[in-house]
């Protein structure tokens, strides 16, 4: 049987058009390699238009490349990451940060299930400053949105930076779903970086209806730490295999979703959209069928998180795909993307009710 319909991740989804015409646009004739071209300078100036005079743009191709470099360029080589435990750059960069920029990952574990660090969680970890046995810690990294798709308002993000701040850290924010959080919080980009004491951020584009396209930001080039990170970043991004020679094409795409109509916003409010309507249809079922379907977790933004009897999830797989989140609990993740349509949702909660009625009889 062909499946119906994908729900494990947004990276399942399609290039949008707006993309394929940038890229299209600026295949014309030559252009000068390693950044030196028009779509990068337009980048560059967007950059500042979203994030403020003194913020440096440097397109890479992956989140992955994006998080292991914008790390290195803010952390001493005998420095720490201090993370939570569920951080994709600590469960789902296959190793990377370790294997390839060395560096030492303090993760936290978050007691509840809301993926977010905070300022008392992080307290706790600010220990043996000084001591030559331990790594120091030097940078906190922390991901809007996060892995449980949970959203950290302008006023956590700021409680934290402050707390990095007074204790000589950096923050870095892995923004891969920053556009989602920005588009269900009902701010600007820069509401929820520079603003907030934000000092790099990786930039996501792929997920939101790039080809490949992904950035590291410094967010105040004129602090000793954005200083540092931008004279790091050109090297880094060339000895960490992230330079794109033709770089044209990438900034296009960052352009194209990023630019003054600010596409990604809108993408992003269809995604969250629909993996809203996602959740409350479950909810729905879930009180009439509360032994097969429960949400522990909250929607906020492009993700759901529903606990299914292990025979809900064999019968909807037949036709659908998603992945595992929690496989103790019997958790799966419903992932939504920009190009996801009420009629897909719909057609799945459809499915949910009727293996619901078949298994209760």
């Amino acid at each position: 049987m062909s499946l119906k319909g994908y729900f494990a991740s947004d990276n399942y989804s399609g290039v949008h058009p707006a993309v394929l015409d940038g890229i299209l646009n600026s295949n014309a004739g030559s252009a000068i390699a390693y950044g030196e071209d028009a779509q990068t300078e337009e980048f560059q100036t967007l950059v500042t238009e979203l994030f403020g005079a003194n913020a440096v743009g440097f397109p890479v191709f992956n989140g992955t490349g994006a998080n292991v470099i914008a790390l290195q360029a803010v952390t001493p080589r005998w420095g720490a990451v201090v993370c939570a435990n569920t951080a994709h750059v600590n469960l789902d960069e296959g190793g990377a940060p370790e294997k390839m920029a060395g560096l030492k990952l303090w993760n936290i574990d978050i007691p509840k299930a809301d993926g977010k660090l905070t300022p008392d969680l992080i307290k706790q970890e600010l220990r043996d400053v000084g001591f030559v046995h331990r790594a120091q810690q030097s940078v906190v990294t922390i991901a809007n949105t996060t892995e449980y798709g949970t959203v950290y308002s302008p006023a956590e993000i700021r409680e934290i930076s402050k707390l990095c701040h007074d204790n000589g850290l950096a923050l870095h924010l892995d923004g891969a779903r920053l556009a989602n959080a920005a588009a269900a919080l009902g701010v600007s980009f820069r509401e929820i970086t520079t603003d907030v004491g934000v000092d790099i951020l990786s930039l996501g584009g792929t997920k939101i209806g790039a080809m490949a396209a992904e950035a590291v930001v410094v967010l105040d080039s004129g602090t000793s730490i954005g200083s540092q990170a931008v004279n790091a970043l050109p090297y880094l991004r060339k000895t960490s295999m992230q330079l794109p020679s033709k770089m044209r094409f990438i900034s296009a795409q960052l352009v194209a979703l990023f630019g003054q109509d600010q596409l990604a916003l809108e993408l992003a409010k269809n995604s969250n959209s629909m993996a809203k309507e996602m959740s409350i249809g479950l909810e729905a079922i879930s009180r009439n069928y509360p032994e097969l379907v429960a949400l522990p977790i909250s929607c906020e933004a492009n993700a759901v998180f529903p606990i299914f009897d292990p025979r809900l999830t064999s019968e909807l797989r037949k036709s659908w795909y998603f992945y595992d989140w929690d496989a103790p609990k019997n958790q799966i993740r419903l992932m939504s993307a920009w190009d996801t349509g009420s009629e897909q949702i719909q057609e799945f909660l459809k499915d949910v009710r009727e293996t619901c009625e078949s298994l209760s009889i």
